[in-house]
């Protein structure tokens, strides 16, 4: 079942304008793992579920050609508005449908996505396109998230985790895999060259401004702005009082600090 939860094109925008790249720590272990198998220059890169691209651009200088998958139009359009480069090209498919032939693809990369696809399915489409001795990196940052301001990091990010905990009655249930650490999808990975990496943390400074956008581009939100649109609206201000309250200032653009926990499954099909 395609689970479709990033089609509107404000999402989109706002997914565009509010996420972060990959940290530069997970693409460094993604290429010193590739490193080890294949010499450069790599030809393809395939990225699933690849959104608005961020991912998708940070590997376009590394390959001769990168493809960019997604089921969401809207989300495509954004990435193909993106300064990009020539050899990056973006198609409209699912996870499990990989548009490319078998054994074609160097690496194949997952970001903050993989918890939405059909494990099964996509776990066999991503061994048919695979090279031997090809990879595939799996990704994400968990809900774990933390804020840190001066003398107020506990209580900023205790009021995040408030906000968070807000979303859970809206919830997709495929989000188990991301609550488990993907453990239940590096486990179903048929092959023995694979590893696992917890707790990989990035730290971003950004605006409040930016932190409350990105919140509003997590899944659930927007299923809750729709079911109880007040409600939703009334807990975004209520918290942006709150935060600005503890910073002790009345600007938006005062700069916090995120702490992201990241998870990355690597994996390489047999020679």
């Amino acid at each position: 079942m395609v689970i479709r939860e990033f089609e509107g094109k404000q999402q989109a925008s706002d997914y565009q304008k509010f996420r972060f790249e990959p940290s530069q720590e997970v693409i460094d272990l993604i290429f010193s793992y590739l490193e080890e198998r294949f010499s450069k220059p790599y030809g393809l890169a395939v990225d699933v579920g690849c959104g608005t691209g961020q991912n998708t651009r940070i590997l376009a200088p590394y390959f001769k050609k990168v493809l960019g998958i997604d089921i969401s139009e809207a989300q495509l359009e954004e990435a193909k508005k993106a300064t990009g480069s020539p050899n990056v090209t973006y198609s409209l498919c699912p996870a499990e449908e990989v548009p490319v032939g078998d054994a074609s693809v160097d690496l194949l990369t997952a970001s903050v996505a993989a918890h939405y696809f059909t494990i099964e399915p996509f776990l066999k489409e991503v061994d048919r396109v695979l090279k031997p001795g090809g990879c595939v990196a799996i990704f994400t940052f968990t809900t774990s998230i933390e804020v840190h301001y001066k003398d107020f990091s506990e209580q900023m990010t205790q009021v995040l985790a408030e906000m968070i905990d807000s979303l859970v009655p809206y919830k997709h249930e495929k989000l188990r895999h991301l609550r488990n650490g993907y453990k239940e999808m590096y486990e179903s990975i048929p092959y023995p060259d694979k590893r696992r990496i917890e707790n990989i943390v990035t730290k971003i400074r950004m605006p409040l401004s930016r932190l409350l956008g990105f919140f509003q581009t997590l899944p659930m939100f927007p299923i809750y702005l729709e079911t109880k649109p007040e409600e939703a609206k009334e807990m975004i201000r209520t918290a942006e009082e709150r935060f600005l309250r503890l910073m002790g200032t009345s600007s938006r653009e005062t700069e916090v600090e995120v702490w992201l926990k990241n998870i990355l499954v690597l994996a390489s099909k047999p020679q």
